[in-house]
């Protein structure tokens, strides 16, 4: 199951990478006890290192993967300009995910009537602020494939990952 953008964004990378994976098609609801015994906190993504070692959020195991792939084909620049560019992106992509998550969270989880209404047009508009930057941004690139450069980044994988979920799952209307 790839319904979470987290997973989606660890997967696609790995394939980016040509890293061989396993993937079990777990429901964070119906097998949260055998997850729990993967990660405490019952959340994916969750990566099983052949030395035993479990990593349990996303950037970290991204991280961990560019570590593996090497200078040359990491989706994170190292350091300097080119790494805070890509960050830069991330934070944007991130936070308005973390936004639209929001919502979906509270259309899933809560009955209507429990529903604030001031909370949820905060939730769209801080969602939707993110969405029109990333616009502005992608616009400035014009016809450049890629968002930070010559080479596909974590930038373009989450973006692409996360846009996904924030239009099928959050149901954001991105032509808005």
């Amino acid at each position: 199951m790839f319904d979470s953008p987290y997973v989606r964004r660890v997967a696609v990378s790995m394939e980016q990478l040509g890293v061989a994976f396993d993937h079990l098609n777990w429901s964070v609801g119906k097998d949260q006890a055998q997850l729990r015994e993967l990660n405490p906190l019952g959340r994916v993504p969750v990566l099983l290192l052949p030395s035993g070692e479990r990593l349990i959020e996303s950037s970290i195991i991204l991280d961990y993967l560019d570590e593996q792939a090497g200078p040359e084909r990491r989706l994170l620049p190292a350091a300097g300009a080119p790494r805070r560019l890509v960050q830069d992106w991330l934070a944007l992509i991130t936070g308005t995910l973390d936004k639209g998550i929001q919502i979906a969270y509270d259309r899933i989880f809560k009955p209507a009537e429990k529903q604030h209404a001031p909370w949820l047009e905060r939730c769209y508009a801080q969602t939707n602020g993110g969405l029109r930057e990333l616009d502005r941004r992608c616009a400035e690139r014009g016809e450049a494939a890629w968002l930070c450069g010559d080479a596909i980044s974590q930038a373009d994988v989450s973006l692409a990952c996360f846009i996904t979920y924030l239009r099928d799952s959050v149901q954001v209307d991105l032509d808005a």
